[in-house]
């Protein structure tokens, strides 16, 4: 999506300049405010070489973008672990590993081609769940339907037989008989046909399905019908978010209706969807997505469209290569479906130190004023969260016969802060997209006026004083505009003055961009 010289910095790039340097008077070209972000390249190389080699080799047969495949390939893991694996990160402090993952791209991309070759595992492991299954469903059917008949024969015998109506005594002890039957009836369950995999659900179908699954369901989807439901635009027309909410973060879900009453203790929601770049507008428009929390729970990915650019004649997917894909993705689901309690997959002390360096970076990016996360602190605050899921399943994917004996490494942990760095760029561009960054605007309003007050270099007191109080009320105000106009290379900071005398020092001083005043300016 970023195009030469008009990109922004890669926001996990230290600065390599000397702030107490003379500033250069050479300038490059500026980056429009519109421009694209510097967006991070999917990094294949993180993942699991079984699963690298076959998201390679989907995007080399269908020629779209390595992003599509390797973040379905996330979300197919999180559909086979989901509900039935849980990250112990430090303390009390758990996540579980179900994932929301959204990729969006033009149409004609392939997009179902790519979900087709990823998720067909997924329904391979679905029939032989079923197949094993089945015959505990009929042995179940059966025990409670002859279990059901005994305990209306002993009610019969207890109110008809001539024994029970002339023994008072003998008629109360059939009755008991016949009652702690019918409870023995009623207490036995037959298990459900098991379902990984949802289309496009309603809240009440995704509650239902959750509660039928033990928790656990997964939608996916290559299209974007399912922020429609979301919003509920298809029923009352108020958004129903609170199931999606829950089934991302595992909280309890329960509810009481006429109807029905449904009880999820720990519930596992999986999304991963590809939809159209356009839906991503659509969806920040959501009321109480952003207040409530359920845009921050995406990871985005917003890849660059092959279309104009693909081949005639790819190579296809070596067979050995698909098969392998599809073996693992079976084993790990069967294996993990056996998990009633799930399995607690811990941190080697390197893990744990590499994350709480992540940790660490990501802080004061959260800042309000200044940081490059403030806009965004409610999808920021969850990355490291995130990166700690993203562990667990690459973790999985490693070791799918035996990963809950071992725990999850450094290499490990570095490979999920590089796909979580990868998610934060396209973070910050996807929200660009939507519109969540004031900033930008005021930075609009701040080059309007640099521009009408033409002059080539200014303090940030006297700018101030030059801007609308009710928009700029202190010089801390300024503070991230011109952090971003000095990103996009429309101002530069000079160094400090250093006057060695007492009082208040003289007020940071910026230089303003030729093109400000003439667009034609080099």
């Amino acid at each position: 999506m970023s195009t030469p010289n008009e990109s922004l910095p890669d926001l996990w790039d230290a600065p390599l300049s000397d702030p107490d340097e003379p500033a250069p008077q050479v300038w490059d070209n500026p980056v429009p405010l519109t421009g694209h972000r510097q967006l991070r390249a999917f990094p294949a190389h993180a993942l699991p070489g079984w699963l690298r080699e076959f998201t390679e080799a989907v995007a080399e047969e269908t020629q779209t973008p390595i992003d599509l495949a390797g973040c379905i390939a996330l979300a197919v893991l999180a559909t086979a672990a989901g509900g039935r694996a849980v990250v112990n990160v430090r303390g009390n402090w758990r996540e579980p590993t179900n994932l929301f993952v959204v990729v969006a791209l033009p149409p004609a991309n392939r997009k179902s081609a790519v979900f087709d070759l990823l998720s067909n595992p997924l329904y391979d492991a679905e029939k032989q769940l079923k197949a094993m299954t089945q015959p505990l469903i009929v042995e179940a059917e059966l025990t409670a339907q002859l279990a059901k008949e005994a305990a209306k024969e002993a009610a019969g015998a207890a109110s008809h037989s001539s024994e029970a109506k002339a023994d008072g005594a003998k008629r109360d002890e059939l009755m008991a008989t016949a009652v702690a039957m019918a409870q023995t009836a009623e207490t036995l369950t037959v298990p459900v046909v098991p379902q990984l995999l949802a289309d496009d659900a309603t809240a009440e179908t995704v509650i239902s399905l959750m509660a039928q699954q033990e928790g656990r369901i997964s939608v996916m989807s290559a299209e974007g019908e399912i922020f429609d439901i979301i919003a509920g635009r298809y029923t009352s027309g108020s958004p129903n978010m609170g199931p999606f909410l829950k089934g991302h973060a595992g909280d309890r879900l329960r509810v009481d209706r006429q109807t029905r009453r449904e009880y999820i203790d720990h519930p596992a929601l999986t999304m991963g969807l590809c939809v159209q770049p356009q839906v991503l507008d659509d969806i920040g428009r959501i009321k109480g997505g952003r207040g409530r929390g359920l845009l921050g729970r995406f990871l985005y990915s917003l890849p660059e469209s092959l279309v104009g650019q693909r081949i005639s004649k790819p190579e296809p997917i070596p067979p050995e290569v698909r098969e392998l894909y599809t073996r693992r993705v079976i084993a790990l689901t069967l294996s993990l479906a056996e998990w009633t309690d799930p399995a607690l997959l811990q941190l080697t002390p390197d893990a744990d130190t590499a994350l709480l360096a992540f940790q660490d970076l990501v802080e004061p990016k959260l800042a309000a004023r200044g940081g490059a996360f403030g806009h965004i602190s409610d999808w920021a605050g969850k990355l490291v969260g995130a990166v700690a899921r993203i562990a667990g399943l690459l973790h999985l994917a490693e070791h799918p016969d035996n990963a809950h004996t071992m725990p999850v490494t450094e290499a490990t942990m570095n490979a999920a802060i590089e796909l979580g760095q990868y998610f934060a760029t396209h973070a910050l561009a996807v929200f660009d997209r939507m519109g969540a960054d004031p900033t930008v605007d005021r930075a609009r309003t701040v080059l309007d006026v640099l521009k009408t007050a033409e002059v080539g270099e200014i303090s940030k007191r006297e700018l101030l004083m030059k801007l609308s109080r009710s928009e700029f009320k202190t010089v801390a105000d300024l503070e991230p505009v011109l952090g971003l106009l000095e990103d996009h290379g429309w101002v530069r900071a000079l160094p400090a003055a250093r006057t060695g005398g007492r009082g208040r020092p003289p007020s940071p001083r910026y230089l303003v961009h030729p093109r400000v005043h003439d667009p034609d300016a080099t």
